[in-house]
């Protein structure tokens, strides 16, 4: 296993490298860049000027007329667009494998203190959702799989299917609505992770102001992931039962417990490793996004779309590159646990 693991290790440089050049000129060809960005911010700040009845006479933000050359010149400088293309890109290289990802050219900030910043709320969000995604979905799959063809099992595959087709967002704004004072029951708040006066609290008071503030994003993430999750386990689980070690187990008197959760649960549990890098990325940053803006949560996923928006592309290339790290790291943790889980799968047997 450990020359599989080196390998691999090794292997993350040159995709780690490929992602970064794919986005570099992706964002540095696309119209419209930092640059531009901040001649229409002025170009607006002069229209506004000028209704206003004060001096400025509004120049075009088209074709960059009306402003001086030489401030041209220096913006461009100032976001290193004098240099070539190709000596952007290997500074930009050079400084990201050495992981400094530079200054954000709005925030007048270090994209790695950005990060930092945002990096809390997108983690708590994460991890309440990828945790409680697996603790619902393997118990409910479990005992679906028992139960197949009873009530049970016709009622809550209904309710898992109703909850896989709403999406995260659309069960956030119903939630807002009933709960958070849309208009109905005023009783969880809306905005952040914990209240002004959180410092203020004893722990145990911070503890319960903390999970009220985190109760409806969290449950508009997890309603919405989980569902995929217990069909599968169900079906594993299902598969597994009727196979001819288990009909042994139950002939030598073992109690139906032991036989599930000794014999089947580990034989089951590898199709749903297979999907935990997966579901781990969409609970800490893909899905987040949606549900940080419904719930003004300022976390990565925010940050990385307004960082888009306003052309701020080293934050943009910063998150990016800490996603990539993240999920090539996530994906080696779940190539481990397949190990840990079934000691007879051998990497190097997969190799010529």
């Amino acid at each position: 296993m450990w020359p599989y693991l080196i390998k691999r290790l090794f292997i993350m440089v040159p995709t780690l490298i490929g992602v970064l050049t794919l986005t570099f000129f992706v964002t540095q060809f696309v119209p419209g860049g930092p640059v531009d960005s901040v001649l229409s911010q002025l170009d607006a700040e002069d229209v506004r000027s000028g209704e206003d009845g004060s001096s400025g006479g509004g120049w075009s933000y088209t074709a960059r007329q009306g402003i001086d050359a030489q401030q041209v010149e220096q913006l461009t400088a100032l976001y290193g667009f004098d240099r070539p293309p190709l000596e952007r890109y290997l500074l930009m290289l050079k400084n990201f494998l050495s992981f400094d990802v530079g200054e954000s050219y709005f925030r007048n900030e270090s994209v790695w203190s950005l990060i930092k910043d945002k990096l809390g709320v997108s983690v708590s969000l994460g991890i309440w959702t990828f945790v409680l995604t697996y603790l619902i979905s393997i118990p409910l799959g479990i005992a679906k799989a028992v139960r197949a063809g009873s009530r049970f099992d016709i009622i809550t595959t209904l309710l898992v299917l109703a909850g896989y087709a709403v999406p995260g967002f659309v069960l956030g704004v119903l939630l807002i609505v009933l709960f958070g004072g849309g208009s109905f029951w005023d009783i969880f708040p809306l905005r952040g992770l914990t209240s002004d006066n959180w410092e203020e609290l004893d722990a145990w008071g911070k503890v319960t102001d903390y999970l009220w503030h985190i109760t409806l994003p969290v449950t508009a993430s997890v309603v919405s992931t989980f569902a995929f999750k217990t069909l599968l386990t169900k079906n594993t689980f299902l598969e597994e039962i009727n196979r001819q070690y288990v009909l042994t187990a139950r002939a030598k008197g073992l109690s139906e417990n032991k036989v599930l959760y000794k014999h089947v649960f580990r034989n089951a549990l590898l199709p749903l490793i297979t999907g935990f890098p997966g579901t781990f990325i969409a609970a800490f940053f893909t899905g987040s996004l949606l549900i940080e803006t419904l719930f003004s949560l300022d976390g990565l996923g925010l940050l990385s779309f307004e960082s888009i928006n306003s052309r701020d592309y080293p934050v943009v290339l910063g998150t990016l590159y800490l996603f990539t790290l993240v999920g090539l790291f996530v994906k080696l943790a779940g190539d481990i646990a397949y190990v840990l889980a079934d000691p007879r799968i051998k990497f190097d047997a997969l190799e010529p």
